[in-house]
């Protein structure tokens, strides 16, 4: 489920920050599930899986392993709110 969630995550291009805003969860959350340190309930699922656009199903997809390794979203400052 982990890494799926951080695949689908950065297939969007959607920030840890980003998606913890939209599914109403903590951003060290979604960090947690992303290592794979937490378990997220169905509730929580059905949140980040809405924020993502996808079905909860797509988190518990077999992943290839040409896909193990994901590379992160380019690091850097958030514009500034003029």
């Amino acid at each position: 489920m982990a890494l799926n969630l951080r695949r689908l995550r950065v297939l969007r291009e959607i920030s840890q920050d980003n998606l913890a805003l939209e599914a109403n969860v903590e951003r060290s959350y979604v960090g947690f599930l992303e290592r794979g340190s937490k378990n997220p309930t169905v509730t929580t699922l059905e949140k980040i899986a809405e924020a993502l656009s996808c079905d909860i199903s797509e988190f518990f997809v077999p992943v290839a392993d040409d896909l193990i390794t994901i590379k992160p979203l380019k690091s850097g400052r958030k514009p500034t709110r003029g």
